[in-house]
């Protein structure tokens, strides 16, 4: 295999559900228990900000349970070992856990925001209505970091950049039905990479790639990795 120089991998939810994070749309996912309209959108905030802070000071509490799965770790294996050789690696992720930073990697792009960010760096306290902004001091303000229905995914620039330029494009763990993500496949190809597609079934923009593995992220990514750095990896 011809190791490429430059690679651009979005990840989504299903390479952290592994870890014990609940994933949004699958069966007995995150939205067949709770009504998105309620706890992630601006209208909904605005309705009841008590409601969502509390969903999301669950979700962090869950999160500090969960940690980095054999697919994470490769990932993070994988940029030291596209850096070392003189490539670039930059990893976009739908997801706001921190798994992928705990994994070790470090060029990545939280396109939906980051649940930590939300809360004290010092103590982890949980939001509520009476939470001041440390800058203007006013309660009530504060609200989680992370990208709602209707808003803009952070970082489209920086991502957009990377696509461009990029030899490889990889989806890992995404269904291919959310927008913008789901076009990234489609720019890459575009502007002349090739595609893969990790996922545990086809997703639905599946067609687009030019190369599909499924099953397990634990399973399939690690294997992935050792091909591309072609057996300098330590991953089992």
């Amino acid at each position: 295999m011809v190791s490429p120089k430059n690679i651009v991998i979005l990840t989504g939810s299903g390479i952290s559900a592994e870890s014990g994070v609940a994933t949004f749309r699958d069966t007995g996912g995150v939205w067949a228990k709770y009504d998105y309209r309620e706890v992630a959108t601006p209208e909904g905030f605005a309705a009841d900000p008590e409601l969502v802070h509390r969903f999301y000071n669950d979700r962090r509490r869950g999160l500090s349970s969960a940690a980095p799965n054999e697919a994470h770790l490769a990932l993070g294996e994988l940029e030291v070992g596209v850096v070392a050789r003189g490539g670039a690696m930059t990893l976009i992720t739908q997801n706001v856990d921190d798994l992928h930073e705990r994994a070790g990697s470090r060029n990545l792009l939280h396109m939906h925001g980051e649940l930590s960010k939300s809360q004290c760096a010092a103590c982890g306290e949980d939001l509520s209505t009476e939470t001041a902004c440390s800058v203007c001091e006013r309660p009530g303000a504060l609200r989680p970091y992370v990208v709602w229905f209707g808003e803009m995914p952070r970082f489209m620039d920086e991502a957009m950049d990377a696509i461009m330029s990029a030899d490889l494009f990889v989806s890992i763990g995404t269904s291919g039905s959310v927008y913008p993500a789901a076009g990234f496949v489609s720019d890459a190809r575009n502007a002349g990479a090739s595609a893969m597609e990790l996922n545990l079934e086809p997703s639905e923009n599946a067609h687009l790639f030019t190369d599909s593995r499924y099953g397990p992220a634990t399973k399939i990514v690690p294997a992935w990795v050792r091909e591309i750095l072609g057996g300098e990896s330590g991953v089992d």
